[in-house]
Protein backbone atom coordinates (compact mmCIF):
# COMPACT_ATOMS: atom_id res chain seq x y z
CA UNK A 1 0.00 0.00 0.00
CA UNK A 2 1.09 3.57 -0.66
CA UNK A 3 2.51 5.26 2.42
CA UNK A 4 0.63 8.29 3.66
CA UNK A 5 3.12 11.07 4.27
CA UNK A 6 2.94 14.52 5.75
CA UNK A 7 2.56 17.48 3.43
CA UNK A 8 5.73 18.84 1.87
CA UNK A 9 4.66 22.21 3.25
CA UNK A 10 5.83 20.89 6.64
CA UNK A 11 9.34 20.00 5.54
CA UNK A 12 10.89 23.12 7.14
CA UNK A 13 8.46 23.44 10.03
CA UNK A 14 9.59 22.70 13.59
CA UNK A 15 8.22 23.51 17.01
CA UNK A 16 10.77 22.06 19.39
CA UNK A 17 9.18 23.55 22.51
CA UNK A 18 6.77 20.62 22.17
CA UNK A 19 8.99 18.36 20.11
CA UNK A 20 11.03 15.20 20.79
CA UNK A 21 12.04 16.32 24.28
CA UNK A 22 8.40 16.50 25.35
CA UNK A 23 7.79 13.05 23.87
CA UNK A 24 10.65 11.73 25.99
CA UNK A 25 9.25 13.50 29.05
CA UNK A 26 5.88 11.86 28.48
CA UNK A 27 7.57 8.46 28.18
CA UNK A 28 9.32 9.00 31.51
CA UNK A 29 6.07 10.12 33.12
CA UNK A 30 4.39 6.95 31.89
CA UNK A 31 7.11 5.02 33.72
CA UNK A 32 6.17 6.84 36.93
CA UNK A 33 8.78 9.61 37.03
CA UNK A 34 7.81 13.12 38.12
CA UNK A 35 9.03 15.65 35.55
CA UNK A 36 9.45 19.35 36.29
CA UNK A 37 8.39 21.00 33.04
CA UNK A 38 10.29 24.22 32.50
CA UNK A 39 9.82 24.20 28.73
CA UNK A 40 6.56 26.12 28.26
CA UNK A 41 5.42 29.47 29.65
CA UNK A 42 2.15 28.13 31.03
CA UNK A 43 1.35 29.85 34.37
CA UNK A 44 -1.56 27.63 35.51
CA UNK A 45 0.46 24.52 36.55
CA UNK A 46 2.60 26.75 38.82
CA UNK A 47 -0.27 28.14 40.89
CA UNK A 48 -1.11 31.26 38.90
CA UNK A 49 -4.85 31.58 38.57
CA UNK A 50 -7.02 33.81 36.40
CA UNK A 51 -8.35 36.96 38.07
CA UNK A 52 -11.77 36.22 39.57
CA UNK A 53 -13.45 39.03 37.64
CA UNK A 54 -12.41 37.48 34.31
CA UNK A 55 -13.77 34.06 35.24
CA UNK A 56 -17.00 35.58 36.57
CA UNK A 57 -17.57 37.59 33.42
CA UNK A 58 -17.04 34.56 31.21
CA UNK A 59 -19.49 32.53 33.28
CA UNK A 60 -22.03 35.36 33.25
CA UNK A 61 -21.91 35.59 29.44
CA UNK A 62 -21.97 31.85 28.69
CA UNK A 63 -25.72 31.84 27.86
CA UNK A 64 -25.05 34.46 25.17
CA UNK A 65 -21.93 32.74 23.81
CA UNK A 66 -23.46 29.63 22.26
CA UNK A 67 -23.53 30.80 18.66
CA UNK A 68 -20.93 32.05 16.22
CA UNK A 69 -19.86 35.66 16.63
CA UNK A 70 -18.69 38.13 14.01
CA UNK A 71 -15.63 36.45 12.51
CA UNK A 72 -13.50 39.44 13.50
CA UNK A 73 -14.67 39.22 17.13
CA UNK A 74 -17.49 40.49 19.31
CA UNK A 75 -17.91 44.25 19.30
CA UNK A 76 -17.23 44.78 23.02
CA UNK A 77 -13.91 42.91 22.83
CA UNK A 78 -12.73 44.74 19.72
CA UNK A 79 -13.77 48.05 21.23
CA UNK A 80 -11.85 47.30 24.43
CA UNK A 81 -8.71 46.48 22.43
CA UNK A 82 -9.05 49.62 20.31
CA UNK A 83 -9.54 51.77 23.40
CA UNK A 84 -6.53 50.16 25.06
CA UNK A 85 -4.25 51.21 22.20
CA UNK A 86 -5.85 54.66 22.12
CA UNK A 87 -4.91 55.02 25.78
CA UNK A 88 -1.35 54.04 24.90
CA UNK A 89 -1.00 56.95 22.47
CA UNK A 90 -2.27 55.29 19.30
CA UNK A 91 -5.26 57.59 19.08
CA UNK A 92 -6.23 56.65 15.51
CA UNK A 93 -6.96 53.02 16.43
CA UNK A 94 -10.52 52.03 15.51
CA UNK A 95 -12.67 48.97 16.13
CA UNK A 96 -12.28 48.05 12.45
CA UNK A 97 -8.52 47.72 12.98
CA UNK A 98 -8.88 44.80 15.42
CA UNK A 99 -9.24 41.07 14.74
CA UNK A 100 -9.79 38.69 17.67
CA UNK A 101 -8.31 35.20 17.50
CA UNK A 102 -7.78 32.00 19.45
CA UNK A 103 -4.65 33.36 21.02
CA UNK A 104 -1.78 35.18 19.33
CA UNK A 105 -0.61 31.91 17.80
CA UNK A 106 -3.66 31.66 15.55
CA UNK A 107 -3.41 35.29 14.51
CA UNK A 108 0.26 34.91 13.56
CA UNK A 109 -0.56 31.97 11.30
CA UNK A 110 -3.60 33.68 9.75
CA UNK A 111 -1.77 36.94 9.09
CA UNK A 112 1.18 35.22 7.46
CA UNK A 113 -1.07 33.03 5.30
CA UNK A 114 -2.82 36.17 4.10
CA UNK A 115 0.45 38.04 3.50
CA UNK A 116 3.19 35.69 2.33
CA UNK A 117 3.65 34.44 -1.23
CA UNK A 118 5.98 31.60 -2.19
CA UNK A 119 9.56 32.84 -2.06
CA UNK A 120 8.87 35.94 0.05
CA UNK A 121 11.44 36.49 2.77
CA UNK A 122 10.49 37.55 6.29
CA UNK A 123 13.13 38.78 8.74
CA UNK A 124 12.80 36.91 12.05
CA UNK A 125 14.98 37.43 15.15
CA UNK A 126 17.38 34.77 16.33
CA UNK A 127 16.67 33.52 18.89
CA UNK A 128 12.93 33.68 18.19
CA UNK A 129 9.62 32.31 19.34
CA UNK A 130 9.71 29.36 16.91
CA UNK A 131 6.10 29.71 15.76
CA UNK A 132 7.21 32.70 13.69
CA UNK A 133 9.77 30.65 11.77
CA UNK A 134 7.41 27.72 11.34
CA UNK A 135 4.45 29.84 10.24
CA UNK A 136 6.53 31.73 7.66
CA UNK A 137 7.69 28.42 6.20
CA UNK A 138 4.21 26.90 6.26
CA UNK A 139 2.91 29.95 4.39
CA UNK A 140 5.41 29.32 1.59
CA UNK A 141 7.87 32.00 2.61
CA UNK A 142 11.49 31.90 3.71
CA UNK A 143 12.38 32.93 7.28
CA UNK A 144 15.65 34.85 7.33
CA UNK A 145 17.08 35.07 10.83
CA UNK A 146 18.79 38.20 12.05
CA UNK A 147 21.09 37.97 15.03
CA UNK A 148 20.35 39.44 18.44
CA UNK A 149 23.51 40.41 20.30
CA UNK A 150 23.92 38.70 23.66
CA UNK A 151 26.80 40.98 24.62
CA UNK A 152 24.50 43.96 24.08
CA UNK A 153 21.63 42.72 26.26
CA UNK A 154 20.18 40.67 23.41
CA UNK A 155 19.42 43.78 21.35
CA UNK A 156 18.85 43.21 17.62
CA UNK A 157 21.96 43.65 15.47
CA UNK A 158 20.86 46.43 13.12
CA UNK A 159 23.76 45.93 10.72
CA UNK A 160 22.98 42.23 10.47
CA UNK A 161 19.35 43.05 9.64
CA UNK A 162 20.39 45.49 6.91
CA UNK A 163 22.81 42.97 5.42
CA UNK A 164 20.08 40.36 5.03
CA UNK A 165 17.52 42.48 3.19
CA UNK A 166 17.00 41.52 -0.46
CA UNK A 167 14.48 42.36 -3.16
CA UNK A 168 12.42 39.43 -1.83
CA UNK A 169 12.22 40.77 1.74
CA UNK A 170 8.68 41.77 2.63
CA UNK A 171 8.39 41.87 6.43
CA UNK A 172 10.25 42.38 9.70
CA UNK A 173 9.28 40.54 12.89
CA UNK A 174 9.94 42.29 16.22
CA UNK A 175 9.43 40.28 19.44
CA UNK A 176 9.40 42.75 22.33
CA UNK A 177 9.54 41.93 25.23
CA UNK A 178 11.47 39.04 23.84
CA UNK A 179 10.82 35.35 24.19
CA UNK A 180 13.20 33.58 24.87
CA UNK A 181 15.79 36.15 26.00
CA UNK A 182 13.78 38.43 28.30
CA UNK A 183 15.12 41.53 26.51
CA UNK A 184 13.01 44.69 26.45
CA UNK A 185 13.90 47.12 23.68
CA UNK A 186 14.51 50.82 24.28
CA UNK A 187 12.46 53.47 22.51
CA UNK A 188 15.48 54.21 20.35
CA UNK A 189 15.92 50.57 19.37
CA UNK A 190 12.25 50.21 18.42
CA UNK A 191 12.49 53.40 16.35
CA UNK A 192 15.60 52.14 14.57
CA UNK A 193 13.98 48.81 13.76
CA UNK A 194 10.90 50.51 12.38
CA UNK A 195 13.08 52.92 10.39
CA UNK A 196 14.67 49.94 8.63
CA UNK A 197 11.18 48.81 7.67
CA UNK A 198 10.35 52.35 6.52
CA UNK A 199 13.41 52.66 4.30
CA UNK A 200 13.00 49.22 2.75
CA UNK A 201 9.19 49.26 2.41
CA UNK A 202 8.64 46.36 4.82
CA UNK A 203 5.61 45.45 6.90
CA UNK A 204 6.30 45.27 10.66
CA UNK A 205 4.95 42.33 12.65
CA UNK A 206 5.19 43.27 16.34
CA UNK A 207 4.76 40.38 18.80
CA UNK A 208 4.04 42.15 22.10
CA UNK A 209 2.28 39.44 24.13
CA UNK A 210 4.58 40.10 27.13
CA UNK A 211 4.14 43.89 27.07
CA UNK A 212 2.83 44.03 30.67
CA UNK A 213 5.51 41.75 32.17
CA UNK A 214 8.36 44.18 32.80
CA UNK A 215 10.96 44.29 35.56
CA UNK A 216 12.73 47.12 37.34
CA UNK A 217 13.02 50.20 35.08
CA UNK A 218 12.08 48.48 31.82
CA UNK A 219 9.49 50.32 29.71
CA UNK A 220 7.64 48.83 26.78
CA UNK A 221 7.34 50.87 23.59
CA UNK A 222 4.81 49.89 20.92
CA UNK A 223 6.29 49.45 17.47
CA UNK A 224 3.04 50.88 16.09
CA UNK A 225 3.81 54.21 17.73
CA UNK A 226 7.17 54.43 15.96
CA UNK A 227 5.59 53.20 12.72
CA UNK A 228 3.16 56.10 12.69
CA UNK A 229 1.09 56.66 9.58
CA UNK A 230 3.62 55.56 6.95
CA UNK A 231 4.64 52.00 7.98
CA UNK A 232 2.07 49.22 8.06
CA UNK A 233 2.35 47.59 11.47
CA UNK A 234 0.50 44.56 12.80
CA UNK A 235 0.59 44.39 16.60
CA UNK A 236 -0.09 41.04 18.29
CA UNK A 237 -1.09 40.68 21.94
CA UNK A 238 -3.58 38.93 24.19
CA UNK A 239 -4.58 37.75 27.64
CA UNK A 240 -2.57 34.53 27.99
CA UNK A 241 0.45 35.75 29.92
CA UNK A 242 -0.42 38.98 31.74
CA UNK A 243 -3.82 37.66 32.81
CA UNK A 244 -2.72 34.01 33.30
CA UNK A 245 -5.41 32.51 31.03
CA UNK A 246 -3.41 30.61 28.40
CA UNK A 247 -6.15 28.01 28.01
CA UNK A 248 -8.87 30.55 27.29
CA UNK A 249 -7.21 31.39 23.94
CA UNK A 250 -7.96 35.10 23.71
CA UNK A 251 -5.62 37.15 21.54
CA UNK A 252 -5.74 39.78 18.83
CA UNK A 253 -3.98 41.62 16.07
CA UNK A 254 -4.29 45.38 15.62
CA UNK A 255 -3.50 46.96 12.26
CA UNK A 256 -2.07 50.47 12.08
CA UNK A 257 -0.37 52.69 9.54
CA UNK A 258 -1.28 53.25 5.87
CA UNK A 259 -4.19 50.81 5.67
CA UNK A 260 -5.29 52.32 2.36
CA UNK A 261 -2.35 50.62 0.61
CA UNK A 262 -3.15 47.30 2.31
CA UNK A 263 -6.81 46.90 1.36
CA UNK A 264 -6.17 43.78 -0.72
CA UNK A 265 -4.15 42.13 2.06
CA UNK A 266 -6.77 43.00 4.67
CA UNK A 267 -9.48 41.56 2.43
CA UNK A 268 -7.49 38.33 2.40
CA UNK A 269 -7.15 38.39 6.18
CA UNK A 270 -10.91 38.88 6.47
CA UNK A 271 -11.48 35.90 4.17
CA UNK A 272 -9.31 33.66 6.37
CA UNK A 273 -11.07 35.00 9.45
CA UNK A 274 -14.42 34.13 7.90
CA UNK A 275 -13.24 30.63 6.98
CA UNK A 276 -12.51 29.72 10.58
CA UNK A 277 -15.99 31.12 11.53
CA UNK A 278 -14.93 32.93 14.71
CA UNK A 279 -12.69 32.82 17.74
CA UNK A 280 -13.70 31.16 21.01
CA UNK A 281 -16.72 33.28 21.98
CA UNK A 282 -16.75 32.77 25.79
CA UNK A 283 -13.13 33.93 26.06
CA UNK A 284 -13.89 37.01 23.98
CA UNK A 285 -16.17 38.18 26.78
CA UNK A 286 -13.14 38.21 29.08
CA UNK A 287 -11.24 40.79 27.04
CA UNK A 288 -13.20 43.89 28.04
CA UNK A 289 -13.09 42.93 31.72
CA UNK A 290 -9.38 42.17 31.57
CA UNK A 291 -8.27 45.33 29.84
CA UNK A 292 -10.61 47.63 31.72
CA UNK A 293 -10.37 46.12 35.17
CA UNK A 294 -7.86 45.91 38.00
CA UNK A 295 -4.40 45.05 36.64
CA UNK A 296 -3.28 42.35 39.06
CA UNK A 297 -0.18 41.75 36.94
CA UNK A 298 1.35 44.85 38.53
CA UNK A 299 1.61 43.03 41.86
CA UNK A 300 3.59 40.20 40.30
CA UNK A 301 6.28 42.19 38.49
CA UNK A 302 7.60 44.36 41.36
CA UNK A 303 10.03 43.34 44.13
CA UNK A 304 8.18 40.86 46.33
CA UNK A 305 5.98 39.72 43.44
CA UNK A 306 6.38 36.15 42.20
CA UNK A 307 7.23 36.93 38.57
CA UNK A 308 9.95 39.35 39.65
CA UNK A 309 11.45 37.34 42.49
CA UNK A 310 11.55 34.12 40.51
CA UNK A 311 13.14 35.73 37.44
CA UNK A 312 15.83 37.44 39.53
CA UNK A 313 16.54 34.27 41.51
CA UNK A 314 16.83 32.14 38.38
CA UNK A 315 19.19 34.65 36.80
CA UNK A 316 21.39 34.76 39.92
CA UNK A 317 21.53 31.00 40.39
CA UNK A 318 22.32 30.34 36.74
CA UNK A 319 25.18 32.84 36.79
CA UNK A 320 26.61 31.13 39.88
CA UNK A 321 27.13 27.89 37.93
CA UNK A 322 30.72 27.74 36.60
CA UNK A 323 30.80 28.34 32.87
CA UNK A 324 27.18 29.50 32.68
CA UNK A 325 26.21 33.10 31.92
CA UNK A 326 22.72 34.54 31.76
CA UNK A 327 21.71 38.03 30.68
CA UNK A 328 19.37 39.42 33.32
CA UNK A 329 15.80 39.34 31.98
CA UNK A 330 14.07 42.71 31.74
CA UNK A 331 10.69 41.16 31.07
CA UNK A 332 8.74 38.04 30.00
CA UNK A 333 9.00 34.69 31.83
CA UNK A 334 12.31 33.15 30.78
CA UNK A 335 16.07 33.00 31.09
CA UNK A 336 18.22 32.05 28.10
CA UNK A 337 21.60 31.08 29.59
CA UNK A 338 24.77 30.35 27.67
CA UNK A 339 27.01 27.36 28.31
CA UNK A 340 30.68 28.16 27.74
CA UNK A 341 31.64 25.97 24.73
CA UNK A 342 35.15 25.43 26.06
CA UNK A 343 33.86 24.14 29.38
CA UNK A 344 30.81 22.40 27.93
CA UNK A 345 31.64 21.25 24.37
CA UNK A 346 28.08 20.45 23.26
CA UNK A 347 27.60 19.42 19.64
CA UNK A 348 23.89 18.51 19.79
CA UNK A 349 21.97 20.66 22.26
CA UNK A 350 18.73 18.74 21.77
CA UNK A 351 20.51 15.57 22.86
CA UNK A 352 22.00 17.53 25.76
CA UNK A 353 18.58 18.52 27.14
CA UNK A 354 17.29 14.96 26.65
CA UNK A 355 20.23 13.67 28.72
CA UNK A 356 19.46 16.31 31.37
CA UNK A 357 15.83 15.20 31.36
CA UNK A 358 16.70 11.54 31.82
CA UNK A 359 19.27 12.20 34.52
CA UNK A 360 17.58 14.95 36.55
CA UNK A 361 13.92 14.89 35.45
CA UNK A 362 14.11 18.57 34.44
CA UNK A 363 12.57 19.56 31.11
CA UNK A 364 14.02 22.65 29.41
CA UNK A 365 14.25 23.61 25.74
CA UNK A 366 17.48 23.68 23.73
CA UNK A 367 18.61 26.96 22.20
CA UNK A 368 18.60 25.81 18.58
CA UNK A 369 14.91 25.06 19.11
CA UNK A 370 14.55 28.86 19.10
CA UNK A 371 16.57 29.09 15.88
CA UNK A 372 19.71 30.24 17.68
CA UNK A 373 22.80 29.70 15.57
CA UNK A 374 25.00 27.69 17.98
CA UNK A 375 24.28 24.71 20.30
CA UNK A 376 25.31 26.59 23.44
CA UNK A 377 22.07 27.88 25.03
CA UNK A 378 18.88 26.62 26.59
CA UNK A 379 15.68 28.29 27.73
CA UNK A 380 14.39 27.92 31.26
CA UNK A 381 10.91 29.02 32.35
CA UNK A 382 10.94 31.07 35.57
CA UNK A 383 7.36 30.29 36.67
CA UNK A 384 8.00 27.82 39.55
CA UNK A 385 8.18 29.29 43.04
CA UNK A 386 11.59 30.03 44.49
CA UNK A 387 12.03 26.73 46.33
CA UNK A 388 11.32 24.71 43.19
CA UNK A 389 13.60 26.92 41.09
CA UNK A 390 16.44 26.49 43.57
CA UNK A 391 16.02 22.72 43.42
CA UNK A 392 15.76 22.67 39.61
CA UNK A 393 18.77 24.87 38.93
CA UNK A 394 20.70 22.94 41.55
CA UNK A 395 20.01 19.75 39.63
CA UNK A 396 21.16 21.41 36.40
CA UNK A 397 24.41 22.42 38.12
CA UNK A 398 24.91 18.85 39.37
CA UNK A 399 24.32 17.47 35.90
CA UNK A 400 26.83 19.82 34.30
CA UNK A 401 29.46 19.02 36.92
CA UNK A 402 28.99 15.28 36.44
CA UNK A 403 28.55 15.26 32.65
CA UNK A 404 31.56 17.42 31.72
Amino acid sequence: MRKIRQSQKLRNVRYDVRGPILVEAQRLEAEGHKILKLNIGNPAPFGFEAPEAIVADMVHNLPDAQGYSDSRGIYSARTAVAQYYQSRGLKETAVEDVFIGNGVSEMISMVLQAFVDDGNEILVPSPDYPLWTGAVSLSGGTPVHYRCDEENGWMPDLEDIESKITENTHGLVIINPNNPTGAVYSKEMVAQLVDIARRHDLVVFADEIYEKILFEDAVHHHAAEAAGSDVLCLTFSGLSKAYRVCGYRAGWVMISGPKEIAEDFLEGLTTLSNMRMCANVPAQHAIQTALGGYQSINELIVPGGRFYEQAMLADRLLNEIPGVTSVRPRGALYCFPRLDPEMYPIEDDEQFVIELLRAKKILVTHGTGFNWFEPDHFRLVTLPDVDVLEEAIGRIAEFLAARF
